[in-house]
């Protein structure tokens, strides 16, 4: 008998299967997936989605394992002004004129640390080259996740994790762009952050 037979049904047992689970539960929140087989490609349809966009700007802070400077040099070649984030301001201040600068681009450009299937949510854990306004004051916000960092579900993410890793840095978990319903009960996307998210998986 197939041991993967016995597998909860709620709970994807492979790559292939925890990529169809994020990007569907991701889509349902009205995000967008992308996914691509190359950092190469991946940097294509980052460099497709600014020109759709009309976008003139973009900030990027620190990678995890992607090779930033690949997905930003075409966007640079193209004629985008490029805002990338560096660790060398860590005070009140270099932090307020990190948020203004962000708040002025049209996009910004993130990876996450992983992603969770059953929910369509990304875990994003900030630090002083990767802040959490990166993923929340640009109208559109890109986000870089590899395959091999989606987990079946928030168990599995805290258990990556550990307790060490949630108590050293603050952790953003990301589920699709901002939208409210404050106002005439209706739901509107962008009011307080993105309003657009596009996750770029990279298999």
């Amino acid at each position: 008998m197939n041991p993967a037979s016995h597998a909860h049904p709620d709970v994807p047992s492979s790559e292939g299967d925890l990529i169809a689970r994020f990007t569907r539960e991701l889509e349902l929140l009205h995000g967008r997936a992308i996914v691509a087989n190359s950092e190469a490609e991946a940097a294509g349809a980052l460099a497709a989605l600014c020109r759709s966009e009309n976008v003139r700007s973009v900030a990027a802070g620190r990678g995890i394992t992607i090779d930033v400077d690949s997905f930003v040099n075409p966007l640079v070649q193209a004629g985008i002004a490029i805002e990338m984030i560096r660790a060398d301001g860590v005070g009140e201040a270099e932090r307020a004129a990190v948020r203004e600068r962000l708040a002025r681009c049209d996009l910004g450009l993130a990876e996450a640390d992983y992603g969770i299937a059953s929910t369509g949510t990304l875990a994003v854990a900030a630090d002083a080259s990767r802040p959490s306004s990166l993923t929340l004051l640009t109208p559109v916000s890109v986000v870089v996740l590899r395959a091999e960092r989606i987990v079946p579900n928030l168990v599995a993410l805290f258990e990556k994790i550990g307790p060490t890793g949630v108590a050293a840095r603050r952790l953003t978990l990301i589920s699709g762009p901002s939208r409210t319903a404050d106002i005439e009960k209706r739901i509107v996307m962008g009011v307080h952050g993105p309003r657009g998210l596009h996750v770029i998986v990279i298999r």
